[in-house]
């Protein structure tokens, strides 16, 4: 079932020249404490959940050919992400819900968990909201 799916998660580093290029990319000063900037938390989680974007759209029936749309994503910090320092990323499938839509007809709404964590335990945990469009279904 597609809302009991764990993520077989990986490993992630952020190195002091990624942090550097991004910054550098949005205009953001370099950290003098080595904090990486905060939107590895997004970075890291997707990049190593440990299955691609095409796979899980495809684990809850669609097509990542139909667009996928981010519609929200929300972290919570127990501590700041630190350069040079490799992390743990893990998670869950919340849910998967079929709704109306006006625009669509219907739309899946997937929810979904992932972690950051180190050897001192959990950095951070965000949830993210994809819409699915179900254009031409309706919801039942």
């Amino acid at each position: 079932m597609v809302d009991q799916f764990k993520f077989p998660g990986g490993r992630y580093r952020i190195t002091r020249e990624e942090d550097a290029d991004l910054r550098q990319a949005v205009g953001s000063p370099p950290d003098p404490d080595g904090r990486a900037h905060p939107i590895f938390y997004y970075i890291a989680t997707q990049c190593e959940m440990g299955i691609s974007v095409g796979d899980l759209c495809a684990m809850c029936d669609f097509d990542v050919k139909d667009g996928p749309m981010m519609a929200t994503s929300k972290v919570e910090y127990a501590r700041d992400l630190m350069v040079d320092q490799e992390y743990d990323v893990g998670g869950e499938i919340l849910s998967l819900v079929r709704k109306p839509s006006r625009t669509f007809g219907a739309m899946d709404l997937l929810t979904y968990r992932l972690t950051l964590s180190d050897q001192a335990g959990q950095v951070l945990s965000c949830i993210n909201e994809w819409v699915l469009p179900r254009r031409g279904e309706t919801a039942a």
